[in-house]
């Protein structure tokens, strides 16, 4: 369970594009970090304390059972990570091969390299947004991220103890708690300084998404129907016949029917929407006038015999009752494109003010290897907890 995440700055950012900046080294990188953005380094340390927490955070999430003792892989020889994937797959069956050193460290180097890029993003990414928190002169106290954590403990945390319990267990802090909830509440302040303003929607646009889009505000033509499928068309004679003669459609369905949903609710079949069915039996059934019993009509899935039992018409919605709804719809396409543009003119500014140490490169650094395809990277998705 992960409780206390960094979520994206909102739903609104989508599709950014992967950015090909010029690489800048690591010669700015002090000796103790792994990373700068700007003047401000990620140091070796935090670094190492947060790959912890990932690591304890991936062994419980795949559910072992001592998940608080879970260490990270011991990069680059990754001896004792090859000596404690050995010790726990023991003796392999009968007739199976032994697993190899290599094969196993290659194990251990995946893992290292997940939560390393993992922790990395985490920590670039947090560091970022503090920055663009500076610049945007957007400010959250202590006292509001206290009262954020407090309200989480209260709604989730009920029973004294279970809090601390919980961070023990995923090898947090209480610090580590508030760095993370202080930067959940400096995105949700970011995203609502970029997005303010921009839901206003004129009527002139109302109208204009209305006329383009008609067809999405109309409701088919219904009917309820009363069937009986059967295999052949003598079977669904007979049936029909059995109806002429007062046989209820109860007991005709529950006799000749293979069709078992509409069986069991004695050859019901409520709601239909016209073009939703088998074109044969569509055509038929929207064709039929109600209360008269018509087939038998053959249809890929075998023969019909059926009578409209009430018919709800088509209704077109008024543009004064989409009214809202369409509001509603561009307010939110409005947001998505600020908050589109001002995400990538964010990464571009923040990638290019970003060095990495070698062997501690994300393509959140400047000196990234250049990506061929579009990324969908956004301005504060400082990823979920380690």
């Amino acid at each position: 369970m992960k409780l206390f995440r960094i979520s994206a700055l909102s739903a609104f950012f989508v599709a950014l594009l992967a950015l090909g900046l010029a690489a800048c080294g690591d010669e700015g990188v002090p000796g103790n970090a792994v990373a700068k953005v700007q003047d401000e380094s990620i140091k070796r340390a935090t670094f190492d304390h947060w790959m912890k927490i990932a690591a304890i955070g991936s062994a419980a999430q795949s559910g072992q059972k001592q998940a608080t003792s879970a260490k990270v892989p011991d990069a680059p020889d990754f001896e004792q990570c090859v000596a404690q994937k050995r010790a726990a797959a023991g003796k392999p069956a009968k007739g199976q091969p032994k697993t190899t050193d290599a094969a196993l460290k290659k194990q251990c180097q995946q893992t290292y390299d997940q939560l390393r890029d993992q922790v990395l993003q985490f920590l670039i990414r947090a560091t970022w947004l503090d920055q663009e928190a500076g610049r945007q002169k957007v400010k959250v106290s202590d006292q509001d991220v206290q009262k954020s954590i407090d309200a989480i403990k209260k709604q989730q945390f009920p029973k004294a103890g279970d809090y601390e319990k919980y961070i023990r267990g995923v090898g947090l802090t209480n610090d580590d708690v508030l760095f993370q909830q202080r930067t959940q509440l400096l995105e949700q302040k970011i995203t609502q300084k970029v997005t303010k303003g921009k839901d206003k929607v004129t009527d002139a646009q109302i109208q204009a998404y209305y006329t383009k889009n008609e067809s999405r505000f109309a409701t088919p033509e219904r009917r309820n129907l009363l069937i009986v499928l059967t295999k052949t068309e003598a079977q669904a004679k007979k049936a029909k016949a059995a109806l002429a003669s007062g046989q209820s459609w109860a007991a005709v369905a529950k006799r000749y029917s293979i069709d078992q949903q509409s069986k069991k609710q004695g050859g019901k079949l409520t709601g239909v929407a016209k073009g939703q069915q088998e074109k044969a039996f569509d055509t038929a059934a929207f064709a039929a006038k109600k209360s008269k019993v018509v087939g038998p009509v053959k249809t890929q899935f075998g023969w019909y015999v059926l009578q409209v039992t009430k018919i709800t018409p088509a209704k077109q919605q008024s543009l004064a009752d989409s009214k809202a709804s369409i509001k509603q719809i561009l307010s939110s396409q409005n947001q998505q494109t600020a908050l589109k543009a001002f995400g990538e003119d964010y990464r571009k500014r923040y990638k290019d003010k970003t060095e990495c140490r070698d062997g501690f490169v994300v393509q959140d650094c400047s000196n990234a290897p250049k990506q061929s395809k579009a990324t969908t990277t956004t301005p504060a998705q400082t990823t979920t907890q380690p």
